[in-house]
């Protein structure tokens, strides 16, 4: 599939479960410029929202509360925080925190005026078929925003990624996903690549799901 070594999910399950109460302190920092980069973007539309791998719901409590947000975890663990966090800052703009698998979102077809996918891609068993869910349940005129490490081919980080791999894998996470995994197959337009601090470790990718009506009001070229 593309290159990828897939992860199973109870691989993904075991490492969440290990990782979740040390999970805010221990990635939220590094992982910090992508969340902010997408939350600011995701703070200036309207509608609804629906945030894929919730986690811990550390970026909860920065969605505006114009937002309507749902979210949802393959983990249990990760959502009994999520939760908590919820209830002890009072945020009454989250709609609801289901236990759901990504690649199987148990939406309507365009449910969502936004959909964002934050540090998700590499630990997901099955990639492609997440992005399918994504586009899937993107309004028409939404936007889809993904923001994860890709890997690079080549310089020392591009050995570093490939040869750390197999260890990556054991923790529940393939480094050596590539970009192009998505960009390849999305059939959405891709609107922004924006490299992200620190040292363009993480990127993020924005797409438009174009609006039907709008685009049969365009007048012939």
């Amino acid at each position: 599939m593309n290159g990828i070594v897939r992860i199973d999910e109870q691989s993904v399950l075991k490492a969440y479960a290990r990782w979740a109460p040390v999970y805010d302190f221990s990635f939220g920092p590094i992982a910090d410029a992508g969340r902010k980069r997408a939350i600011d973007i995701i703070n200036r539309r309207e509608g609804s929202l629906l945030e894929v791998g919730v986690g811990t719901g550390v970026a909860l409590p920065r969605y505006a509360p114009h937002l309507t947000v749902t979210g949802i975890d393959l983990s249990p663990d990760m959502l009994r925080i999520a939760r908590q966090r919820v209830r002890e800052r009072g945020l009454t703009n989250i709609d609801a925190l289901y236990e759901m698998d990504a690649s199987e979102l148990r939406f309507d077809d365009g449910a969502f005026d936004t959909v964002v996918a934050m540090y998700v891609m590499t630990v997901v068993p099955d990639p492609i078929q997440v992005l399918k869910e994504l586009e899937r349940v993107c309004a028409p005129g939404g936007e889809v925003l993904i923001v994860n490490h890709f890997a690079q081919d080549h310089g020392i980080r591009g050995w570093v990624e490939s040869f750390m791999a197999p260890a990556a894998r054991a923790l529940g996470w393939h480094p050596d996903f590539r970009a192009e995994t998505i960009t390849d197959v999305a059939t959405l337009e891709l609107v922004e690549t924006v490299s992200l601090k620190p040292f363009g470790l993480f990127t993020m990718l924005r797409f438009r799901k174009p609006d039907a009506l709008a685009e049969a009001a365009k007048p012939a070229a």
